[in-house]
């Protein structure tokens, strides 16, 4: 898989002030807008896209779990890719790289994006589209990782949080009917003009009782996808769990390979 962009790619030695700068130059390359070369409303319906004459496309999942040394520190992170088409699985592969800085809210790239990019270049098929465990451009300076390694790879991406981060709901966003989509707008606290349209909050599932709720996920953005987009691509893929299932499958793989690697 290529890097077109490698100037671009995180570096953990950079200062603070650094990083913040290459993020604010990612978000000025990223595409907030649509330029997929699949129709996403087959997403759901891959035997659609089969029926239409086309191929389902390529759908890779993206997670992280970390792994520790003797003296139970995290020391290592390892980046889980799983690609999928047509709702099955056809790829699995990992990459391990060491841990070189601490986590801070807003540089996770900088934390995680090697053995993503690691991971993503082991892979022998071609992405038609990349979902993050992580926010893309729902972040302070619009460049969450879905933004940073989506804008690297050129391929376009999506973020998908379990936080916000930042940004304001323009409704509330509890105990929300599964399907629901609210609006997520900056704030004082994102580098873009109060009011612009990030991603969605978006409640894939919910549960059948008044007495138990699924908080929704935070989607966004992060490269050549638009914010509608995004949150019904999600949608989508969401089937029968919270999350869309090529990033459940990840988190999942994430997990099974940590055995006898100091997980």
């Amino acid at each position: 898989m290529s890097q077109p962009r490698p100037d671009l790619a995180p570096d953990a030695d950079l200062s603070r002030a650094e990083m913040e700068s290459l993020q604010r130059e990612i978000a000025d390359a990223a595409v907030f807008e649509d330029d997929v070369s699949f129709d996403p409303t087959t997403l759901s319906n891959p035997l659609e896209a089969t029926a239409s004459g086309g191929e389902p496309p390529v759908v890779v999942g993206i997670d992280q779990s970390f792994l520790t040394n003797d003296e139970g520190e995290q020391d290592r992170a390892l980046s889980a890719v799983v690609a999928t088409c047509g709702g099955e699985v056809i790829e699995r592969v990992s990459a391990i790289t060491p841990l070189e800085i601490p986590y801070v809210p807003g540089f996770l790239s900088f934390r995680e994006g090697a053995p993503i990019l690691a991971a993503l270049a082991k892979l022998s098929v071609d992405p038609d589209l990349l979902l993050f465990d992580g926010s893309g451009r729902i972040h302070f300076r619009q460049a969450g990782i879905a933004t940073h390694i989506g804008v690297v790879r050129d391929v376009p991406s999506v973020g998908v949080a379990k936080s916000l981060l930042c940004g304001t709901p323009v409704e509330d966003t509890d105990e929300l009917p599964a399907g629901t989509k609210i609006a997520i707008e900056s704030n004082a606290r994102v580098d873009a003009p109060d009011g612009t349209l990030l991603g969605y909050a978006v409640q894939t599932r919910q549960y059948d009782s008044p007495n138990r709720y699924i908080n929704p996920l935070y989607v966004s953005p992060g490269h050549r996808v638009g914010p509608e987009t995004a949150a019904d691509i999600v949608l989508a893929l969401a089937s029968s769990y919270k999350l869309p299932e090529p990033v459940r499958l990840a988190d999942r793989y994430a997990d099974d390979a940590k055995p006898g690697l100091g997980g």
